[in-house]
């Protein structure tokens, strides 16, 4: 036993039964041996009917699922690793959970078992989402209500397997999204296989997504697993679908009607099993009536519908962005990373960003190359950006700023500039540009 080099397994039994994090042990067979009163909790399953059971058996996915270490033959890969899972208890409440696995030895080193702790975070991630204070999710950054809205939206679909259909301008994070679904949802861990239908040649498609079979046509050598097989217990992500070709959409449509295909050149059937998510940056009901998208595949697809806000609509998320790429900079050490100042940063909160989160990273690593001191300065920035004038019309006398105020709302929000705006009642642009008019004189 696990436990028969432990003095007083009753005491250790007593201690783990009341820690807050859920403790689940078992053997190199998958034997459940220990379940302690939080992980009864979390998962809604007594220990009754866990204990002595194949782990497998007992919870099955998304618990034991892709990412599982001991689904093979080679039980174990490393000594430790760290997952999140989205699981539905019996009584169907939707949880977050976040989970370790460690191996177990012996006195000898041997490996005897594993040990997954996990914890509860269901009730942290919606107090983040609702008190704003959520940064990043699945990573995913964006804080604006328009992103929470999508985050809410990829936790409601990860305990299904209905297809979804992503929407939003070029640059906006469509495939981001998708493969959050991805390793959000219980086929976590398996494979994610994207594919561009827009960049490949129509006479070719076929074969990429289904395969082909030896002597299929010229140059066909070997037989070949097209994506869709290669997707198999994972998720396919189909971005620019509106760029189908019609025969293809019609042999795409009878996939998802039946789960299967012939490979070009052979007659055997392939089953498989996969998610299908879909993109576009066109409007695919507008496609249907256009006459150029099949209106049967497009209500197969578009099941249920998430769109993705272009960065013009949560200009708040610019500074967490430009914060974001400016540490995403493995080659640079961190105290060579450059800032961005104000005046920069009003610029950038001014400019609508027609290429959206795509076109901001761009212009930020622009700006690095550009860069001569430690602060990006607005000279600094693409041209597009310095030429751009912002023409709107007044609503309205806007608030005069004055340094006292200023510095007073800053020093009451621990100088959070978001905050700091939101105190003033004016735009985080408007904000930067006073911070940056008066740090010049």
């Amino acid at each position: 036993m696990i436990f028969k080099s432990i003095a007083n397994r009753k005491n250790l039994e007593h201690i783990l039964n009341n820690l807050k994090e859920g403790i689940l042990a078992h053997d190199m067979d998958r034997k459940i041996l220990f379940f302690n009163d939080a992980a009864e909790q979390i998962t809604g399953i007594k220990r009754e009917n866990v204990l002595g059971r194949d782990c497998h058996d007992a919870f099955g996915a998304p618990f034991c699922g892709q990412r599982c270490s001991f689904c093979s033959d080679t039980p174990f890969a490393q000594d430790k690793c760290e997952h999140t899972i989205n699981l539905t208890t019996p009584d169907g409440q939707n949880r977050v959970v976040e989970m370790t696995v460690i191996m177990m030895k012996d006195e000898n080193d041997s490996e005897v078992g594993a040990l997954a702790t996990f914890r509860d975070m269901t009730e942290l991630i919606d107090l983040k989402m609702d008190s704003g204070k959520l940064f990043s999710f699945s990573n995913i950054i964006g804080r604006d209500s328009k992103m929470i809205s999508v985050f809410r939206q990829i936790r409601d679909v990860t305990q299904y397997d209905f297809p979804v259909h992503i929407s939003g301008e070029t640059g906006t994070g469509k495939e981001l999204v998708a493969h959050a679904i991805h390793n959000e949802s219980r086929r976590g861990g398996a494979p994610f296989v994207p594919i561009n239908c827009g960049a490949l040649p129509e006479g070719l498609i076929e074969s990429e997504l289904f395969g082909h079979v030896k002597g299929a046509f010229s140059g066909a050598i070997r037989d070949k697993k097209g994506r869709f097989e290669l997707a198999d217990n994972g998720t396919i992500f189909l971005d620019e679908i509106s760029e189908l070709p019609k025969l293809m959409q019609v042999k795409l449509l009878r996939f998802l009607q039946e789960g299967s295909f012939e490979k070009v050149g052979g007659e055997k059937t392939t089953s498989i099993n996969v998610r299908v998510i879909s993109a576009t940056n066109k409007e695919l009901k507008k496609e249907v009536q256009r006459g150029n998208f099949r209106e049967d595949l497009y209500y197969r697809l578009n099941v249920i519908p998430i769109v993705v806000p272009p960065l013009r609509e949560r200009k708040n998320d610019i500074p967490l962005l430009v914060e974001h790429f400016l540490r995403q900079l493995p080659e640079m050490d961190e105290n060579e990373k450059p800032g961005i100042s104000d005046d920069a940063l009003a610029m950038m909160m001014d400019y609508r960003w027609p290429g959206n989160v795509r076109e901001l990273q761009n212009a930020i690593q622009f700006s690095i190359v550009r860069c001569r001191g430690a602060v990006i300065q607005p000279d600094d920035l693409p041209m597009e950006l310095k030429e751009f004038i912002v023409e709107k019309p007044r609503r309205g006398p806007s608030r005069k700023l004055d340094a006292a105020m200023v510095k007073a709302a800053l020093t009451k929000t621990g100088g959070n500039k978001a905050k700091a705006a939101k105190l003033l009642s004016v735009g985080r642009a408007t904000l930067y540009r006073f911070l940056g008019s008066h740090s010049q004189q």
